[in-house]
C-alpha cells in the first residue's frame, strides 16, 4: 500500500488545469494567467485574475485558476512539485516534513466554493454547458491534490479524483475534441495500470481500464493538440517516461518546457538534473 500512496499522490498532481476546447471561446486574460502560472509567476497570475473575475464575475473559471495557483504556490513552497521528490517513499509518507500555510488554504478554499457555486448555478440552467463542466473538473482535481500532496490523505482523495473523472467523462462525451480533457482521463488510466492486480478491484472510475498505453496516447494527445493543457501533459510525460526508462525522451520534453517558460525555475532544475544523469550514465 505504500507504493500505492506513492503512486496516487505523485501522478495526481498534474490534473488540476482547466481545459477549454478547440470551440469554446477563451478570454484573453484567462490565457494570460495560465502562462504566468505556467511561469510560477503567482502573483502575476493573481492580479491578471482580479481582472478577469471584475470584468466576468459569474465565469466559474476564473476562481477555479485562482485555487489552482493557490495549490502550486503551496506545492513550490513546500518543494512536493520537484520530480526528485517524489523518488523518495519516506518524502511522501513523512506528515511531519509538511508545513502548510493555513491561510492559503483558507483562501484555496474560498476559491473553490466560489467555484462550485459559479459552475452549478449555471449547470442546472444547463446541464451540458461546457464551461462550467470543466470548471467542475478543475475544482475536484484541485481537492484531489491538496488532499493526497499537503494533507497525505491519498485515500481520501479518491473520492474528489472519481468526481473530477466523471466529468471529463461527461465533458468529452459532448465535446470529443475537447482534448485537453484527455490529461485527466489520461492520468487516471497510468494511476490504476500503475496499481497492484489486488487493488484495482477497490479503485474503479468510469471509462478507466487501466492501460498504460492509454495513458501516453492521452497525454501525448493533450502535448500535441491541447491549448492550455498542451505544458502540463508534457511535465506528467516526463516524469513518467523517468519512471518507464525512457530518460531522453524525458529530457527532450524537459528541454522544449524550460524554453517555453524560462522563467520556471523547477523545469530548469529538472532539465538539468536530467540532462547530468544521462551524460554521466545514471539514466
Amino acid at each position: 500500500m505504500k507504493r500505492f500512496s506513492l503512486i496516487l499522490s505523485w501522478v495526481l498532481f498534474l490534473g488540476c488545469l482547466p481545459s477549454p476546447s478547440a470551440d469554446v471561446e477563451v478570454h484573453e486574460s484567462i490565457q494570460q494567467a495560465l502562462h504566468r502560472l505556467y511561469n510560477f509567476d503567482f502573483e502575476g497570475a493573481h492580479r491578471i485574475l482580479d481582472r478577469h473575475e471584475a470584468e466576468q464575475p459569474d465565469d466559474p473559471i476564473g476562481p477555479g485558476i485562482r485555487a489552482s495557483a493557490y495549490l502550486f504556490f503551496e506545492l513550490d513552497r513546500l518543494a512536493i512539485l520537484e520530480a526528485e521528490f517524489f523518488e523518495d517513499d519516506n518524502n511522501i509518507s513523512d506528515k511531519k516534513k509538511l508545513h502548510p500555510d493555513p491561510g492559503i488554504k483558507d483562501r484555496l478554499d474560498t476559491a473553490l466554493e466560489r467555484t462550485e457555486v459559479l459552475a452549478m448555478a449555471e449547470l442546472d440552467r444547463d446541464p451540458e454547458d461546457v464551461n462550467s463542466l470543466f470548471a467542475m473538473c478543475l475544482k475536484e482535481g484541485v481537492l484531489t491534490d491538496y488532499k493526497a500532496l499537503v494533507e497525505k490523505r491519498g485515500i481520501s482523495s479518491l473520492k474528489n479524483a472519481r468526481a473530477s473523472n466523471r466529468y471529463a467523462v461527461r465533458l468529452l462525451a459532448i465535446e470529443p475534441q475537447f482534448y485537453d480533457a484527455h490529461l485527466t482521463t489520461g492520468v487516471n488510466e497510468y494511476l490504476i495500470g500503475s496499481l497492484p492486480f489486488f487493488v484495482k478491484w477497490f479503485v474503479r472510475m468510469d471509462g478507466v481500464k487501466g492501460s498504460k498505453l492509454e495513458a501516453f496516447k492521452n497525454l501525448e494527445l493533450v502535448a500535441e493538440k491541447g491549448r492550455y493543457l498542451g505544458p502540463f501533459a508534457k511535465i506528467l510525460l516526463s516524469i513518467i517516461c523517468l519512471r518507464e526508462n525512457k530518460p531522453e525522451r524525458a529530457r527532450q520534453l524537459l528541454a522544449e518546457l524550460s524554453d517555453s517558460y524560462p522563467e520556471n525555475h523547477l523545469l530548469k532544475k529538472e532539465h538539468a538534473r536530467v540532462t547530468e544523469k544521462l551524460a554521466n550514465g545514471e539514466l
